[in-house]
Protein backbone atom coordinates (compact mmCIF):
# COMPACT_ATOMS: atom_id res chain seq x y z
CA UNK A 1 0.00 0.00 0.00
CA UNK A 2 1.19 3.69 -0.71
CA UNK A 3 2.54 5.01 1.80
CA UNK A 4 2.33 9.22 2.48
CA UNK A 5 4.42 11.53 4.15
CA UNK A 6 2.91 13.35 7.13
CA UNK A 7 5.90 15.47 7.72
CA UNK A 8 5.43 19.38 8.12
CA UNK A 9 8.00 19.25 5.25
CA UNK A 10 5.58 17.44 2.86
CA UNK A 11 2.55 19.85 3.68
CA UNK A 12 4.78 22.67 2.13
CA UNK A 13 6.71 20.67 -0.91
CA UNK A 14 3.23 19.35 -2.12
CA UNK A 15 1.80 23.02 -2.12
CA UNK A 16 4.60 23.78 -4.22
CA UNK A 17 4.94 20.74 -6.44
CA UNK A 18 1.78 21.26 -7.13
CA UNK A 19 0.71 24.82 -7.24
CA UNK A 20 0.08 24.65 -11.25
CA UNK A 21 -2.59 21.93 -10.43
CA UNK A 22 -3.98 23.93 -7.69
CA UNK A 23 -4.27 27.10 -9.64
CA UNK A 24 -5.64 25.26 -12.49
CA UNK A 25 -8.65 23.87 -10.40
CA UNK A 26 -8.69 27.02 -8.74
CA UNK A 27 -9.63 28.81 -11.51
CA UNK A 28 -12.11 26.29 -12.87
CA UNK A 29 -14.58 26.51 -9.60
CA UNK A 30 -14.68 29.97 -9.67
CA UNK A 31 -15.64 29.90 -13.23
CA UNK A 32 -17.92 27.18 -12.52
CA UNK A 33 -20.09 28.91 -9.96
CA UNK A 34 -21.18 31.08 -12.55
CA UNK A 35 -21.20 29.11 -15.42
CA UNK A 36 -24.42 29.98 -17.40
CA UNK A 37 -25.45 33.08 -15.53
CA UNK A 38 -25.76 35.93 -17.95
CA UNK A 39 -23.24 38.09 -15.41
CA UNK A 40 -20.64 35.38 -15.20
CA UNK A 41 -18.15 36.90 -12.29
CA UNK A 42 -19.59 39.81 -12.15
CA UNK A 43 -22.13 38.64 -9.50
CA UNK A 44 -18.64 38.36 -7.36
CA UNK A 45 -18.58 41.80 -7.56
CA UNK A 46 -22.21 42.63 -7.07
CA UNK A 47 -22.65 40.50 -3.78
CA UNK A 48 -20.91 41.69 -1.79
CA UNK A 49 -21.46 45.12 -3.03
CA UNK A 50 -24.94 44.48 -2.79
CA UNK A 51 -24.72 42.96 1.03
CA UNK A 52 -22.35 46.14 2.28
CA UNK A 53 -25.37 48.23 0.96
CA UNK A 54 -27.64 45.80 3.11
CA UNK A 55 -25.58 46.39 6.13
CA UNK A 56 -25.81 50.15 5.73
CA UNK A 57 -29.08 50.58 5.70
CA UNK A 58 -30.17 48.08 8.30
CA UNK A 59 -27.80 48.69 11.08
CA UNK A 60 -26.65 52.39 10.30
CA UNK A 61 -30.03 53.74 9.29
CA UNK A 62 -32.46 51.44 10.76
CA UNK A 63 -30.81 50.15 14.24
CA UNK A 64 -28.34 53.09 14.91
CA UNK A 65 -25.95 51.16 15.60
CA UNK A 66 -22.14 52.32 16.32
CA UNK A 67 -19.09 50.32 17.06
CA UNK A 68 -18.18 52.67 20.18
CA UNK A 69 -14.95 54.26 19.06
CA UNK A 70 -13.94 56.51 16.18
CA UNK A 71 -16.51 58.48 14.29
CA UNK A 72 -20.06 58.93 13.96
CA UNK A 73 -20.40 58.13 10.29
CA UNK A 74 -23.59 55.90 9.44
CA UNK A 75 -21.30 53.91 7.30
CA UNK A 76 -18.80 53.03 9.70
CA UNK A 77 -20.63 50.70 11.53
CA UNK A 78 -21.45 48.72 8.32
CA UNK A 79 -17.58 48.38 7.27
CA UNK A 80 -16.32 47.55 10.56
CA UNK A 81 -19.12 44.41 10.39
CA UNK A 82 -18.64 43.72 6.84
CA UNK A 83 -14.31 43.84 7.22
CA UNK A 84 -15.34 41.34 9.86
CA UNK A 85 -17.90 38.98 7.74
CA UNK A 86 -15.11 39.30 4.88
CA UNK A 87 -12.85 37.07 7.51
CA UNK A 88 -15.49 34.96 8.61
CA UNK A 89 -17.14 34.42 5.36
CA UNK A 90 -13.85 33.07 3.92
CA UNK A 91 -13.12 30.77 6.97
CA UNK A 92 -16.90 29.36 6.65
CA UNK A 93 -17.03 29.05 2.95
CA UNK A 94 -14.15 26.40 3.36
CA UNK A 95 -14.93 24.60 6.39
CA UNK A 96 -18.50 24.38 4.94
CA UNK A 97 -17.29 22.89 1.48
CA UNK A 98 -14.44 20.74 3.12
CA UNK A 99 -16.45 17.43 4.58
CA UNK A 100 -17.94 16.76 1.13
CA UNK A 101 -15.08 17.76 -0.74
CA UNK A 102 -14.10 14.00 -1.46
CA UNK A 103 -17.35 12.80 -2.25
CA UNK A 104 -17.89 15.46 -4.97
CA UNK A 105 -14.51 14.42 -6.28
CA UNK A 106 -14.61 10.35 -6.35
CA UNK A 107 -12.95 10.10 -9.58
CA UNK A 108 -9.76 11.63 -8.06
CA UNK A 109 -9.74 8.89 -5.55
CA UNK A 110 -9.52 6.29 -7.90
CA UNK A 111 -6.48 8.03 -9.79
CA UNK A 112 -3.25 6.84 -8.25
CA UNK A 113 -0.98 9.67 -9.38
CA UNK A 114 -3.72 12.44 -8.17
CA UNK A 115 -2.41 14.26 -5.07
CA UNK A 116 -6.18 14.17 -2.89
CA UNK A 117 -4.32 17.03 -0.42
CA UNK A 118 -4.33 19.59 -3.05
CA UNK A 119 -8.04 19.68 -3.07
CA UNK A 120 -8.76 21.84 0.19
CA UNK A 121 -5.84 24.40 -1.29
CA UNK A 122 -8.33 25.17 -3.81
CA UNK A 123 -11.31 25.91 -1.39
CA UNK A 124 -8.82 28.14 -0.07
CA UNK A 125 -7.56 29.33 -3.43
CA UNK A 126 -11.20 29.62 -4.72
CA UNK A 127 -12.55 31.39 -1.11
CA UNK A 128 -9.59 33.79 -1.61
CA UNK A 129 -10.61 34.96 -4.77
CA UNK A 130 -14.28 36.12 -3.06
CA UNK A 131 -12.44 37.50 -0.25
CA UNK A 132 -10.39 39.51 -2.47
CA UNK A 133 -13.19 41.08 -4.35
CA UNK A 134 -14.90 41.61 -0.71
CA UNK A 135 -11.93 43.61 0.20
CA UNK A 136 -12.06 45.77 -3.33
CA UNK A 137 -15.77 46.42 -1.96
CA UNK A 138 -14.75 47.46 1.22
CA UNK A 139 -12.02 49.46 0.26
CA UNK A 140 -13.96 51.57 -2.62
CA UNK A 141 -17.10 52.01 0.33
CA UNK A 142 -14.63 53.88 2.31
CA UNK A 143 -12.34 55.70 -0.40
CA UNK A 144 -16.15 57.09 -0.91
CA UNK A 145 -16.69 57.77 2.73
CA UNK A 146 -13.55 58.54 3.95
CA UNK A 147 -11.19 59.05 1.36
CA UNK A 148 -7.62 57.23 1.35
CA UNK A 149 -7.65 53.87 3.77
CA UNK A 150 -4.70 54.06 6.05
CA UNK A 151 -1.04 52.66 4.73
CA UNK A 152 -1.52 49.47 7.42
CA UNK A 153 -4.00 48.53 5.07
CA UNK A 154 -0.79 46.79 2.82
CA UNK A 155 -0.37 44.39 6.26
CA UNK A 156 -3.50 42.64 5.44
CA UNK A 157 -1.89 39.86 3.49
CA UNK A 158 0.62 39.08 6.49
CA UNK A 159 -2.24 39.28 8.72
CA UNK A 160 -4.24 36.85 7.01
CA UNK A 161 -1.60 34.15 6.19
CA UNK A 162 -2.33 32.81 10.36
CA UNK A 163 -6.25 32.72 8.87
CA UNK A 164 -5.41 30.60 6.02
CA UNK A 165 -3.42 27.69 7.89
CA UNK A 166 -5.91 27.71 10.07
CA UNK A 167 -8.72 27.23 7.83
CA UNK A 168 -6.27 24.83 4.97
CA UNK A 169 -5.94 22.46 8.42
CA UNK A 170 -9.51 22.37 9.29
CA UNK A 171 -10.66 21.66 5.80
CA UNK A 172 -8.14 18.76 5.82
CA UNK A 173 -9.16 17.65 8.82
CA UNK A 174 -12.90 17.53 8.05
CA UNK A 175 -12.45 16.48 4.45
CA UNK A 176 -10.88 13.37 5.50
CA UNK A 177 -13.66 13.24 8.09
CA UNK A 178 -16.64 13.34 6.04
CA UNK A 179 -15.45 10.60 4.10
CA UNK A 180 -16.48 8.27 6.57
CA UNK A 181 -18.83 10.35 8.66
CA UNK A 182 -21.31 11.80 6.26
CA UNK A 183 -23.29 13.80 9.41
CA UNK A 184 -20.05 15.93 9.26
CA UNK A 185 -21.45 18.48 6.99
CA UNK A 186 -25.08 18.88 8.67
CA UNK A 187 -22.70 19.47 11.73
CA UNK A 188 -20.28 21.77 10.85
CA UNK A 189 -22.71 24.02 8.84
CA UNK A 190 -24.80 24.28 12.56
CA UNK A 191 -21.11 24.86 13.88
CA UNK A 192 -19.98 27.90 11.54
CA UNK A 193 -23.65 29.28 12.64
CA UNK A 194 -23.29 29.03 16.07
CA UNK A 195 -19.22 30.52 16.16
CA UNK A 196 -20.71 33.44 13.70
CA UNK A 197 -22.84 34.77 16.75
CA UNK A 198 -19.91 33.67 19.40
CA UNK A 199 -17.39 36.05 17.50
CA UNK A 200 -16.71 39.61 17.76
CA UNK A 201 -18.47 40.40 13.92
CA UNK A 202 -21.33 42.24 15.33
CA UNK A 203 -20.22 43.84 18.38
CA UNK A 204 -16.81 44.40 19.98
CA UNK A 205 -15.46 42.19 22.48
CA UNK A 206 -15.57 44.84 24.89
CA UNK A 207 -19.28 44.77 24.61
CA UNK A 208 -19.72 41.46 26.62
CA UNK A 209 -18.94 41.32 30.77
CA UNK A 210 -15.29 41.57 31.45
CA UNK A 211 -15.70 38.03 33.20
CA UNK A 212 -17.04 36.83 29.85
CA UNK A 213 -14.25 38.67 27.50
CA UNK A 214 -11.23 36.14 27.92
CA UNK A 215 -13.42 33.65 26.54
CA UNK A 216 -13.46 34.97 23.18
CA UNK A 217 -9.77 34.31 23.07
CA UNK A 218 -10.85 30.65 23.28
CA UNK A 219 -12.71 31.85 19.53
CA UNK A 220 -9.87 31.10 16.73
CA UNK A 221 -11.26 33.58 14.85
CA UNK A 222 -11.11 36.46 17.32
CA UNK A 223 -7.32 37.29 16.32
CA UNK A 224 -7.77 37.53 12.83
CA UNK A 225 -10.81 39.66 13.33
CA UNK A 226 -9.61 42.01 15.87
CA UNK A 227 -5.92 42.35 13.05
CA UNK A 228 -7.70 42.88 10.00
CA UNK A 229 -9.95 45.74 11.42
CA UNK A 230 -6.51 47.00 12.66
CA UNK A 231 -4.90 47.34 9.52
CA UNK A 232 -7.82 47.78 7.45
CA UNK A 233 -9.92 49.84 9.79
CA UNK A 234 -8.30 51.89 12.71
CA UNK A 235 -4.33 52.52 11.17
CA UNK A 236 -3.22 50.03 13.93
CA UNK A 237 -0.37 47.52 13.55
CA UNK A 238 -0.57 44.25 15.32
CA UNK A 239 1.32 43.33 18.25
CA UNK A 240 4.32 41.54 17.04
CA UNK A 241 4.45 39.00 20.11
CA UNK A 242 0.28 38.14 19.08
CA UNK A 243 0.68 37.64 15.46
CA UNK A 244 3.61 35.38 15.94
CA UNK A 245 1.67 32.92 18.89
CA UNK A 246 -1.09 33.29 16.56
CA UNK A 247 0.51 32.27 13.46
CA UNK A 248 2.54 29.34 15.25
CA UNK A 249 -1.18 28.08 16.71
CA UNK A 250 -2.45 27.87 13.08
CA UNK A 251 1.10 26.34 11.59
CA UNK A 252 0.44 23.49 14.22
CA UNK A 253 -3.34 23.26 12.80
CA UNK A 254 -2.62 22.92 9.60
CA UNK A 255 0.35 20.30 10.26
CA UNK A 256 -2.30 18.28 12.46
CA UNK A 257 -5.01 18.63 10.04
CA UNK A 258 -2.65 17.73 7.09
CA UNK A 259 -1.10 14.59 8.85
CA UNK A 260 -4.77 13.20 10.06
CA UNK A 261 -5.67 13.50 6.08
CA UNK A 262 -2.45 11.81 5.05
CA UNK A 263 -3.26 8.78 7.60
CA UNK A 264 -6.31 8.46 6.85
CA UNK A 265 -6.55 8.63 2.75
CA UNK A 266 -5.33 5.26 2.25
CA UNK A 267 -9.10 3.98 3.39
CA UNK A 268 -10.76 6.34 0.94
CA UNK A 269 -10.91 4.28 -2.12
CA UNK A 270 -12.48 1.39 0.19
CA UNK A 271 -15.16 3.68 1.93
CA UNK A 272 -15.91 4.63 -1.62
Amino acid sequence: MQQFSLSPRELVTSFWRNRELIAALTHRDVVGRYKGSSLGLLWSFFNPLFMLAVYTFVFSVVFQARWGQGSDSKGEFALVLFAGLIVFNFFAECVNRAPELILNNVNYVKKVVFPLEVLPWVLIGSSLFHGLVSVGVWLLFYMLLFGLPPVTAFLLPVVTLPLILLTVGLSWFLTALGVYLRDVTQAVTLLTTVLMFLSPIFYPASALPENLQPLLLLNPLTPALGQVRDVLMWGKVPSVQGWLLYLGACAVVAWLGFAWFQKTRKGFADVL
